[in-house]
């Protein structure tokens, strides 16, 4: 194999679930994506796969309600789960949402990987811990992406970086922290390179 980095380019959408019932089935490997709303996830999804459209992004945080399933090659998917932790939704809703993304991340077998997208300029906010601390519980590894890097200037991203990594280590597990900007491609090199790394594991 001369590259180890997967292309992520055909990426196609498979379908969209209210919970994890209406997966396709659970074998494989999946990485899931998960962060508060309008952390820039489906943003982080289309400058990953090179497309402007595959995940649909909203100025109105909230509109990811339902699980949806991206994949990649044969067996290797992306999870694009719920946004959370965004106040103006109705209460019945957030509480599917909750419960849709608990089921997920406890119960899936083919997860390997979470992508846990943060705004580079609001990191660690109470949801985003309890996360983190049920997947590094889990012994699931977690790649936490500072989204959004070029709102900040080169030295107060470089300065957050570094005390995000150093925030990551309380948490135990396999933390891996970096910045990404779906603007200037900013960090998407370490993404693909994680990524591919993580879906190579096919669980044999």
């Amino acid at each position: 194999m001369e590259s180890t980095t997967l292309n992520f380019q055909p990426t196609v959408f498979i379908t969209s679930a209210a919970d994890i019932r209406q997966l396709p089935d659970d074998t494989g490997v999946e990485i899931a994506f998960a962060g508060r709303s309008n952390a820039g996830k489906s943003s982080a999804l289309n400058t990953l796969t090179r497309q402007r459209n595959l995940a649909r992004t909203s100025k109105t945080p909230g509109r990811t309600q339902l699980i949806n399933v991206f994949e990649v090659l044969p067996g290797k998917r992306l999870i694009d789960l719920p946004g959370y932790g965004y106040a103006k939704v109705p209460l019945p809703v957030k509480e599917k949402w909750q419960l849709a993304l608990s089921e997920y991340l406890q119960q899936r077998e083919s997860l390997r990987g979470l992508v846990l997208l943060m705004d580079i300029r609001h990191p660690y906010r109470e949801v985003d811990q309890d996360l983190l601390h049920w997947a590094t519980d889990c012994e699931i590894p977690v790649l936490v992406l500072l989204t959004k890097a070029d709102k900040l200037k080169p030295g107060p991203r470089k300065s957050t970086l570094l005390k995000a990594r150093e925030a990551a280590l309380v948490f135990g597990g396999d933390v891996t922290v970096e910045m990404f900007s779906s603007l200037t491609k900013l960090g998407l090199a370490e993404v693909e390179t994680k990524l591919s790394e993580w879906l190579s594991h096919d669980g044999e």
